[in-house]
């Protein structure tokens, strides 16, 4: 049996693959878990001048649904506080996005999949 803190290693350790995964691809990393109130980021990186506020899912299968799905209106509204959060601690005023990245299965055989810009802000 697993208990909270594998989950928690585990979880650490997909981010940390996905971080790497998205610098490959240009990104450059600023932070990573930032907490705010009621919420947490996982990722926060830079794609040229924009700040993407990441959030990793990852699922080992899709047996009990496609990680995306776990993306509710819920999940999107804590990020988008937890986001602003960040912005006005950081006294940052840029463009932003939130990117959420799939990820599918056990290291390393890992399907990810990338969807920029998932939902907006209002």
């Amino acid at each position: 049996m697993t208990g909270p803190r594998d989950a928690r290693a585990r979880g650490g350790a997909i981010e940390r693959l996905v971080a790497r995964w998205l610098l490959d691809r240009g990104l450059t990393l600023e932070a990573s878990n930032q907490h705010a109130k009621g919420g947490e980021i996982d990722l926060v990186m830079r794609d040229g001048e924009v700040l993407v506020f990441v959030e990793v899912r990852h699922r080992a299968d899709s047996r009990h649904g496609h990680p995306l799905e776990t993306i509710t209106p819920t999940k999107q509204r804590r990020l988008i506080k937890a986001a602003r959060f960040y912005l006005q601690r950081n006294r940052l005023s840029c463009a932003c996005r939130f990117d959420v990245l799939a990820v599918t299965g056990t290291p390393p055989d890992l399907e990810i999949d990338w969807v920029a810009n998932a939902f907006e802000a209002p």
